[in-house]
């Protein structure tokens, strides 16, 4: 029972909250609810609430917070908070609380709003939650969960988003993106988060504390399988090669890490990494022996990259047959080296193969003969034998020339590595870059480790430099140095003329044409309706794609509207907006209003606005068309046959009386004014017919009356 009482306390807090933030119209009301609201979420010590009602909120009404406030973010309140009342109050809700409850709300919020500022802000805010490190918190926060307290249906919708971010952003925003939600930019960023996780990992290891790599892994083999294996291990490979050198708490992490990868994206993990690190030795460090233990990885890396797929360059081969020869995956090489020969020996294999997989496979042959020591080569010496007679054999007999000359080098270098009774093969053949190559094969390389930085380096020191550069300008600003420190005087300034400065409005005029509509339809905030009316017809002239969305529902909420504010030339505007619309959008926009001419409950004021919008409209839209971009909607053009243009019989009469009419003096006469299109001829029935419709029915004769 006493559980119950600060759950309930918190309930009635909130809802308390939600109340006053729907209906007060006091600042300090507002100001008052959102600092409540923080409070849950406030960890210091010196904070007014327990840690039970802190718990209690973030499990139960956080998500219900989040979603109020995006529903209500073009609400009066909201736009009356100053820049830092909102980010110190509303913005530090989102990026407070729990971060996995945080992004899906947000971005549930992306994908509903329309672009406008209000869809802006939000961006921002995701913005700030990439680069405030809240990736690596959420990471951090299902490692501590031992055990999934969440259903998999809410894992799996997590995990979407985070990997399909810069998808949706884009989808969403298109033009107007922000770099960060970039793939280039993006997973290098999580994959820095994901190195942060395990290390804080490590670090709680050391410290006792138990730990899940599962959502982590789930995280790095969802990237992988969508793509960008190669942005993310550019990355995490070098980091984990430097903590893995020495460290064998962090090799057992790295390890963790890919045992827990689902075996459905084992296969994309494993190929970027292999293709990322810089050698065997690192491989074989992160992974440890999971080709042992995982049948799949066991398949990929012993058959897959090494007879299926020949894409790859030497180094990976190299680094894949280096991580097989040590000794405990020994055994793997032997297996690896009887199919590998199998394979280049055999006959059909040689004829309809491509030549680049065979090339492929003879540099794995060659590759895994030169890591076998004495007593594994005595052991494989008639396997080798049998390959190597029944190959060349294949080889020669090939047209190829390229073929007959990769035969003649392998079998060269296996009978070197073999020594038979002291004789070796010898052929005449030219050399080429690919027969160098070949021949370098047989003779070991070293891998060289290049020295990593630590985690977050290149963010330290661009967080840094974007610090210190404003500071060392202010410091700069704030205390001069120099000669000319005296000459600066307030004596000597002239005053500026300030007789002509108007006082700044605490509320700027929308930038989107449906922010206009939302703030036309539900504020009670006359500085902001009324700037919004002065913009509106600008903004509807400067979109016509934006405008053709809302161009009816922004009339009807103009028709409708009355001035409540006392708004400076109110009529005005809006019948400016109203004819913008009209001649932006004129079908769907003439139709409704034709429509409405004729429906009941308007007032003869309302019905004289429809009919001077119509005629403003059709005025403008009769003007000759001077810009050559603006194209005829809706125009149709009949196609003239040559010879097909025959003369009026009038025009030939007065042709042929003025030939013969002689005179004495000729009056000049005005040209004949030319046709010139516009954009009113292919619409004019809509402003016109609807009118006529209705018009000589007696019941629509006696609604005039009303």
């Amino acid at each position: 029972m006493e559980a119950l009482i600060p759950n309930g306390e918190v309930r009635l807090a909130v809802a308390q909250c939600f109340r006053t933030l729907s209906t007060s119209t006091d600042n300090k009301d507002i100001i008052t609810a959102l600092q409540t609201l923080n409070s849950y979420l406030d960890e210091r010590p010196e904070s007014r609430t327990t840690s039970v009602a802190r718990t209690e909120f973030r499990r139960t009404h956080f998500t219900q917070t989040l979603k109020f406030l995006i529903s209500n973010i073009q609400a009066d309140w909201f736009h009356s908070l100053t820049t830092a009342e909102r980010t110190a109050l509303w913005d530090s809700l989102f990026l407070s609380g729990p971060p996995e409850q945080a992004l899906l709300v947000l971005m549930e919020g992306i994908g509903e709003l329309r672009l406008s500022t209000n869809l802006n802000h939000l961006v921002g805010i995701i913005e700030k939650f990439l680069r405030g490190g809240r990736l690596a918190d959420l990471l951090w926060s299902y490692c501590l969960k031992t055990e999934p307290c969440d259903s998999p249906q809410l894992r799996e919708t997590l995990l979407g988003r985070i990997v399909a971010l810069p998808d949706i952003t884009a989808n969403k925003l298109h033009p107007n993106n922000k770099p960060l939600f970039s793939p280039q930019q993006y997973y290098p960023l999580l994959a820095t988060e994901m190195v942060t996780t395990l290390e804080r990992t490590c670090q709680a290891l050391r410290n006792g504390t138990d730990c899940s790599l599962t959502f982590v892994a789930q995280t790095l083999g969802k990237v992988c399988i969508q793509g960008h294996s190669e942005l993310v291990m550019a990355v995490m490979a070098p980091q984990l090669s430097a903590y893995t050198h020495s460290d064998m708490i962090w090799q057992r992490v790295c390890q963790k890490l890919f045992e827990d990868v689902p075996q459905r994206w084992v296969e994309s993990v494993l190929t970027g990494l292999v293709q990322a690190v810089s050698g065997p030795d690192v491989f074989g460090r992160i992974i440890g022996n999971l080709i042992l233990t995982n049948k799949k990885a066991q398949f990929l890396i012993t058959h897959k990259l090494l007879l299926l797929q020949y894409k790859y360059k030497t180094r990976v081969l190299r680094i894949i047959l280096g991580y097989l020869a040590e000794k405990e995956r020994r055994p793997l090489l032997i297996q690896v080296l009887r199919s590998v020969s199998q394979t280049w020996a055999n006959p059909s294999a040689v004829k309809h193969t491509p030549l680049e997989q065979q090339l492929y496979v003879s540099k794995a042959l060659l590759l895994s003969v030169s890591l076998l020591d004495d007593s594994e080569l005595l052991e494989l010496r008639s396997d080798l034998l049998q390959c190597m007679l029944g190959g060349m054999q294949s080889h020669l007999d090939s047209s190829v020339l390229r073929i007959r000359r990769m035969g003649m080098v392998v079998g060269e270098c296996l009978s070197a590595r073999m020594d038979i009774s002291g004789t070796k093969l010898k052929f005449e053949y030219d050399q080429d870059e690919e027969t160098l190559e070949l021949l370098s094969l047989m003779t070991p390389s070293s891998f060289d480790e290049p020295e990593a930085e630590p985690v977050n380096s290149v963010d330290s020191e661009t967080r840094e430099s974007i610090d210190v550069t404003p500071s060392t300008q202010n410091e700069s600003s704030l205390n001069p140095s120099g000669p000319d420190l005296d000459l600066d005087s307030d004596d000597d300034l002239t005053p500026y003329d300030m007789s002509g400065d108007q006082e700044m409005s605490k509320s700027s005029p929308p930038h989107y044409l449906r922010d206009c509509l939302e703030i036309l339809m539900s504020s009670e905030d006359s500085v902001r309706v009324e700037l919004s009316l002065q913009v509106a017809g600008d903004l509807v002239r400067k979109n016509a794609f934006a405008t053709r969305e809302v161009s009816v529902q922004l009339t009807k909420v103009l028709l409708h509207m009355e001035d409540k504010h006392c708004i400076k030339g109110f009529l005005g505007l809006r019948q400016a907006t109203m004819v913008a619309l009209t001649v932006t959008d004129p079908i769907p926009v003439t139709q409704y209003l034709t429509t409405e001419f004729y429906s009941l409950n308007y007032s003869l004021r309302q019905r004289l606005d429809i009919l001077e919008v119509l005629a403003l409209a059709a005025q403008e839209l009769s003007k000759p068309i001077t810009d050559p971009s603006i194209s005829l909607h809706a125009r149709t053009e009949l196609t003239s046959y040559p010879g097909d243009n025959p003369v009026h019989w009038q025009q030939e009469v007065e042709k042929r009386i003025q030939s013969k009419t002689r005179r004495f003096r000729k009056v000049a006469t005005q040209p004949v004014a030319k046709a010139t299109p516009n954009r009113y001829a292919p619409v004019a029935g809509h402003f016109f017919f609807p009118l006529l419709r209705n018009y000589d029915k007696l019941l629509y004769r006696w609604v005039w009356l009303y």
